[in-house]
């Protein structure tokens, strides 16, 4: 098959590359080349962006696109149409921050979708579409433009198209290093600072796991809306570290600190603490339990979670920056002296 990525160069693109060679596929990728790849031997790049240049992907077709990196969209609706006669399947990924409602345990690809606010559609209107953007920086409107983003593959490819929702997605390449600050943090040893409850769940997929799953789809010429993510209520917070810990063989003890603690320190869930949801803020108590039978059945598997650690681990140590997500050293030292004092009476 000959596959279209647009993106491809950072994090999950990457992964998707790799499935895509490794099937046997013709791989084009079309980006703005400030991440250069490091084995594009068998790639074949077309630099450009989606607002001024798709006119160099005129003359060429492909089985199917993946778009890898549509936040706004203006931007998703210009490719969408100009691919609409040279490509038979458009595949966007999307997320589950798409869905409008968290308060329900096990939401499914039936749940309500997000929608802009009168003031968000205000703020949206002056966004500069040909800005540098990313997920992160449109904050609480990601979801709902994802969802617009959605509709504008849908206008222009119906039936043959494939819009996929992933959780969290971590691994290998992840320049977030929103899961990677707990492989690192572990991995280090010593007393960590682990958030709420160790009971709660978790729930993520691994990048190359999504990618290969991705490409079953895409062989397979499947079309629809699909969460994709980890099995929800499976694994715990607890559970999580404690893998961590075995697979770097680490002598990491955990000091869980309450929700209440957290809160007066001012300790940013999710931010601060990646993947620490507080249990009392009942409109997200369903964030993580997205439902993925759905995916299941079409063949999603997961490999074992000590492979995305030590993979994960090994690439990270090799890169000479400070992580990109958690706590400080420092911050973390500070914040255990003070629940620990209290604590020791």
């Amino acid at each position: 098959m000959k596959i279209l990525i647009i993106g491809g160069t950072k994090f999950f693109g990457r992964h998707l590359i790799d499935a895509t060679l490794d099937n046997g596929h013709e791989v084009t990728i079309f980006h703005r080349g400030n991440h250069q790849l490091e084995n594009a031997e068998n790639i074949e790049e077309i630099f450009g962006d989606r607002y001024s240049d798709l006119e160099k992907l005129n003359g060429k077709s492909w089985d199917a696109v993946i778009d890898t990196c549509g936040y706004l969209p203006q931007m998703v609706e210009l490719s969408a149409e100009f691919l609409k006669e040279s490509v038979g399947k458009y595949v966007f990924i999307s997320s589950v921050s798409a869905y409008g409602d968290f308060s329900k345990i096990g939401f499914d690809e039936n749940t309500k979708l997000a929608e802009l606010t009168a003031e968000q559609e205000k703020e949206f209107a002056e966004i500069d579409p040909k800005g540098e953007l990313n997920g992160m920086i449109l904050g609480e409107m990601y979801g709902a433009l994802k969802v617009l983003c959605e509709e504008a593959v849908h206008k222009h490819f119906g039936e043959n198209a494939l819009i996929i929702r992933p959780g969290l997605i971590v691994g290998k390449y992840d320049f977030t290093d929103r899961w990677t600050y707990w492989v690192m943090r572990v991995a280090k040893g010593g007393k960590v600072l682990a958030p709420g409850n160790p009971e709660s769940f978790v729930q993520f997929i691994d990048a190359e796991d999504l990618a290969k799953w991705t490409m079953y789809m895409v062989e397979n010429n499947e079309s629809g809306i699909y969460n994709a993510t980890g099995k929800p209520q499976v694994m715990t917070f607890g559970e999580m570290l404690g893998e961590i810990k075995d697979a770097t063989t680490s002598n990491a003890e955990f000091v869980w600190v309450d929700e209440e603690f957290l809160s007066n320190e001012n300790v940013a869930p999710w931010s601060d603490m990646p993947l620490y949801l507080p249990a009392s803020d009942l409109e997200i108590k369903g964030f993580l339990t997205a439902n993925v039978d759905k995916a299941i059945k079409k063949g999603l598997k997961f490999r074992p979670l000590q492979e995305t650690i030590t993979e994960t681990y090994n690439w990270r140590k090799t890169l000479e920056k400070d992580l990109q997500a958690g706590i400080s050293v420092e911050r973390e030292t500070e914040l255990l002296q003070k629940w620990q004092k209290p604590n020791s009476a």
